[in-house]
């Protein structure tokens, strides 16, 4: 069993699980710990990666760097090993919102039913944000098969490396006001969150709520992140 199985058999699932369903999200500190982050942060400089503009989607204004030539060790291996934790509440949040459709064990067999399905766009990458750069509000969710969780994770120490910059989700329930969060972040932590929708119990049974994320102006330094996502885009 690797080191990261080992890891993640250590974290509590079951209060992460119930994370999720209350919040939207739940915070892993240090999973990636200080020296794999590093590692990540150098990527920025390396070939073999797509550079897209923020301003040129419209999604605000900084750098995406996207692993079009495939994730760089290790993370395509922790991306798996992280589905399988997940599959299992991805699956209980269709069966609760009577969605038909249930995730197979296994990620590769998931990402074979979106190349199906005309998925074959990974959206995986790194965002470099610098001084008053930011990240609007959006969701990762423009494709028919769509994997309700994902995967962020800070790769540069704010407060050192940079300030501002905080993540930060919006939860959208019906007929009420959009609710804001900050997800607190520390160097190498990871953080899971919710794509776009996910059930939340009211009184008068389960809803779907929606969220969105983004991250805040930059006012120094330069600011590394890292979004894993499940499914790839149309």
């Amino acid at each position: 069993m690797s080191e990261f199985n080992k890891t993640l058999d250590r974290l509590d699932w079951m209060d992460i699980s119930m994370q999720l369903d209350v919040e939207g999200y739940a915070v892993l500190p240090d999973l990636l710990g200080v020296e794999m982050a590093g590692s990540l942060a150098q990527q920025v400089t390396t070939s073999g990666i797509r550079r897209v503009t923020l301003e040129s989607s419209d999604l605000g204004r900084g750098e995406l760097l996207y692993f079009d030539t495939g994730l760089p060790a290790p993370l395509d291996t922790w991306r798996t090993t992280l589905y399988r934790r997940l599959v299992v509440i991805a699956n209980r949040w269709n069966e609760t919102l009577g969605v038909d459709y249930r995730y197979p064990d296994e990620l590769d067999d998931f990402l074979r039913h979106n190349r199906e399905s005309g998925q074959t766009r990974g959206q995986s990458h790194l965002n470099r944000l610098g001084v008053e750069d930011h990240v609007s509000l959006h969701q990762r969710n423009d494709s028919e098969l769509l994997f309700p969780m994902q995967i962020v994770a800070l790769v540069s120490e704010p407060g050192s490396d940079f300030k501002g910059g905080e993540f930060v989700m919006t939860e959208q329930r019906p007929r009420m006001q959009s609710r804001p969060m900050v997800v607190p972040l520390k160097l190498g932590d990871v953080a899971i969150i919710t794509t776009a929708e996910r059930p939340f119990k009211g009184t008068k049974g389960y809803y779907r709520v929606n969220l969105k994320h983004a991250i805040s102006r930059v006012r120094m330094g330069e600011r590394i992140g890292l979004e894993l996502s499940f499914h790839d885009a149309n």
